[in-house]
C-alpha cells in the first residue's frame, strides 16, 4: 500500500520541535503551524502517513547539494518522541516542503514512517513556500535562500516576457527590457527575503567566486559583501584573501579566548621586546612574509606572539619568555 489513510483526529499537529532544519532552537512547542497562502478553507490539506521510502527531496535541494546540520539534527534527536509530533509538510507528488530534519533523524533511527499533511501545490508554489519556511531566523542563510530562489528565475523571466507582449513591446523577442531585468531580481530578492543588491552579488558571486569561496557561503563563514568584493581579484587572490581572513579570525579568536581566562597578573614575565625586534629583522624573506599580523580590539601596549611563531624563534627563545602551558 503506498500510503496509508488517517482520521483528522488521530494524529497531533504540534508545530515543530526546536532545533530542527529550518527552525529556531529554544523555542516552545506550538500548536499549529502555518498553511500555504493559497491554500483556502475547503482544503486544508490532508492527513497521511507515509512510509520514509516514498518522500522525497524537493528536485532544488537535490540540485543544490543541502544537507541538514550535524548540530539541528543531535538537538532534534535530543527531543525523543517529541521530535515526531508535527507532521511533516509535503505535497501530492511526495516532496518534503518542511521536516528535513525529522525526515532525516527518522532515517538514522530505523523509523519507518512519518504523520504527514500533504497539499496540492505547484512546483513554484512549493519553492516558495519551502522558501517561506527558511527564512533567516529559522535558520537557513541569506546566501542559500537565494540560491533556491534562483530556481525560480526561469518563471519570473517568461511571466516578465509575456507581460512585455502584452503590453505592445518587443512583440515576439525572447529577450527582457532592463526594467524587466530589474522587476524579475526583485522577483527574486522577494522570495528569498533579501535585498535586489545582494541577488545581483550572489549572481556576480556564482559567475566568478571560487568553490571554496562558494562553500563558506553556504556554511555563512563568509558574508556576501565581503565576499562579493574578493570577486574583483584573479581565483588566486581570492583564496588567499579568504585564508588570510580565516587565519585573522582565528587567531583573534584564540587571543580573545586567551585574554578572557587569564589576566594581566596571571602572566609570567614580559618578553624581552628588543630580542624579539631582533630575531625578527634577522629572518629570512620567506619566513618574514610568512607572518601576518592582527590587530585585536583590547586595551594596553601589548603583543602577543603564537606557539608557532616562537618556535621559529628557537634562536633567542632563552631571551623571550614563553607563557606556562598551564596558563594556555
Amino acid at each position: 500500500m503506498r500510503r496509508i489513510q488517517v482520521e483528522p483526529g488521530g494524529m497531533n499537529t504540534a508545530a515543530r520541535v526546536p532545533g530542527e532544519f529550518g527552525d529556531r532552537p529554544n523555542q516552545p512547542l506550538s500548536t499549529s503551524f502555518s498553511e500555504p497562502e493559497r491554500q483556502s478553507d475547503d482544503d486544508p490539506g490532508q492527513p497521511l502517513t507515509y512510509r520514509l521510502s516514498e518522500l522525497r527531496q524537493h528536485p532544488s535541494f537535490s540540485r543544490l547539494r543541502f544537507t541538514v546540520p550535524a548540530s539541528k539534527l543531535s538537538a532534534l534527536a535530543e527531543q525523543g518522541e517529541l521530535a515526531f509530533r508535527e507532521p511533516l509538510l509535503v505535497t501530492r507528488e511526495r516532496v518534503v516542503i518542511d521536516g528535513y530534519a525529522r525526515w532525516e533523524l527518522a532515517r538514522l533511527t530505523g523509523r519507518p514512517t512519518l504523520s504527514c499533511v500533504e497539499y496540492e501545490l505547484t512546483d513554484e508554489e512549493s519553492l516558495r513556500w519551502l522558501l517561506q519556511k527558511h527564512r533567516r531566523s529559522n535558520g537557513m542563510n541569506d546566501f542559500c535562500r537565494i540560491l533556491l530562489a534562483l530556481e525560480l528565475e526561469p518563471c519570473f523571466k517568461e511571466k516578465a516576457l509575456s507581460n512585455q507582449r502584452l503590453g505592445g513591446q518587443m512583440k515576439g523577442s525572447s529577450n527582457l527590457t532592463e526594467d524587466a531585468i530589474v522587476d524579475v531580481r526583485k522577483e527574486i530578492a522577494a522570495a528569498a527575503g533579501v535585498s535586489v543588491g545582494n541577488v545581483t552579488k550572489v549572481k556576480r558571486l556564482l559567475r566568478t567566486g571560487q568553490p571554496e569561496l562558494l562553500e563558506t557561503l553556504r556554511d555563512g563563514e563568509v558574508s556576501i559583501h565581503r565576499a562579493w568584493k574578493w570577486t574583483t581579484e584573479s581565483p588566486d587572490r581570492q583564496i588567499e584573501s579568504l585564508r588570510t581572513y580565516r587565519n585573522k579570525k582565528g587567531v583573534s579568536k584564540a587571543i580573545r579566548d586567551l585574554i578572557s581566562r587569564h589576566g594581566r597578573h596571571n602572566l609570567t614575565t614580559s618578553p624581552d621586546l628588543t630580542s624579539l625586534v631582533r630575531r625578527l629583522s634577522a629572518l629570512s624573506s620567506g619566513e618574514f612574509n610568512s607572518v601576518s599580523v592582527s590587530v585585536i580590539p583590547v586595551h594596553g601596549k601589548t603583543i602577543f606572539v603564537t606557539e608557532e611563531l616562537m618556535r621559529t624563534l628557537t634562536s633567542y627563545r632563552e631571551s623571550i619568555p614563553v607563557w606556562p602551558s598551564s596558563n594556555r
